[in-house]
């Protein structure tokens, strides 16, 4: 068969950084994102005995080298559940940069984990797929379900997944994406992940975040925008304070960065209202209201640095197009 998928990426407002086991990509903590409505990948793959073996193409280029046996490995995870030997053609396409902080990883591990299961003739219940997608890109697992979605970290394969915890209609919140790069960060997520506990301030995160992500959950069962948008701001912090002080040190910010920063706090003193956050990248999202989207998109682009800003929403998962 062959089935073309749609994968959103995510935004984590309780991020994961640090892995409790590498291999199967359990996190330190658990962690909480939203799906996003425009942004992600689409994936189409095709099982045939006519393929001597496996082609990968994304973003309209063949893949190799670390890139293709990451894919590679996935395939091989999916064959085994199936147990099917099959070869497979991977077409992909991310509709926004990959490997600059806006999580394309996390879409394109999801798209791959759907498509090639229902492609090989797998019907994996949600948590199955979530576990699935978690394997070969930690955060995909949260592009799988839709809206609102909690990571619990467990301790094993079976019971660290992905759910939601209100779906994509709840609570109407506006994200604006704003570029700021399109290079290649200079060091990729997993090779962060590898030196988060060197941090001298890993530890007290850890100690606080599921604290933080309690507080979080209420403030979004209560639509307290100004209580969520407080808590989404102090976790990106605490976040990339662990990457400045790893062994080495990560600096994935630019003076742009902080430029966007800075702005999104001088507006709230005008009473316009929004909320920064920040993954392992250099580029920022915002946070708002709809009746904010457009005044504050108009306010962004005019910031020195900015490249683009994309406007999205709270989506949905996962899904066959």
């Amino acid at each position: 068969m062959k089935i073309k998928v749609f994968a959103p990426t995510n935004l984590a407002f309780i991020k994961y950084w640090g892995k409790k086991d590498a291999k199967l990509r359990i996190p330190a903590n658990s962690n909480l994102s939203v799906c996003l409505d425009r942004l992600g990948t689409i994936t189409e793959i095709e099982f045939d005995k006519k393929f001597s073996e496996d082609s990968v193409e994304i973003d309209g280029k063949i893949s190799e080298g670390r890139e293709r046996d990451r894919v590679v490995k996935h395939l091989d995870r999916i064959r085994n559940l199936a147990k099917v030997e099959l070869k497979a053609k991977v077409v992909s396409k991310n509709n926004f940069p990959k490997s600059a902080g806006l999580s394309s990883s996390a879409s394109g591990f999801a798209a791959l984990s759907l498509s090639g299961s229902k492609a090989i003739g797998l019907n994996l219940p949600e948590k199955d797929l979530s576990r699935l997608a978690r394997i070969g890109s930690g955060s995909a697992c949260r592009s799988i379900s839709s809206g609102w979605v909690e990571w619990v970290k467990g301790d094993d394969d079976k019971n660290s997944y992905a759910y939601s915890i209100f779906d994509e209609k709840y609570w109407d919140l506006r994200v604006l994406v704003v570029i700021l790069s399109l290079k290649r960060k200079r060091v990729e997520t997993t090779d962060g992940h590898k030196v988060a506990r060197t941090s001298l301030f890993f530890k007290t995160r850890l100690e606080n975040v599921e604290k933080r992500l309690e507080k979080m959950k209420r403030s979004i069962e209560k639509k307290n925008f100004s209580e969520l948008g407080e808590l989404m701001e102090l976790e990106a912090l605490s976040m990339h304070a662990v990457m400045l002080t790893s062994k080495p040190n990560l600096v994935y910010w630019l003076p742009e960065t902080v430029r966007v920063i800075q702005a999104v706090q001088d507006w709230r003193k005008e009473r316009l209202e929004s909320y920064f956050t920040i993954n392992t990248g250099q580029n920022v999202f915002v946070v708002c209201k709809p009746k904010d989207e457009d005044e504050l998109m108009e306010k962004l682009e005019k910031i020195k640095g900015v490249i683009e800003v994309k406007k999205d929403r709270i989506g949905k998962g996962a899904r066959i197009i």
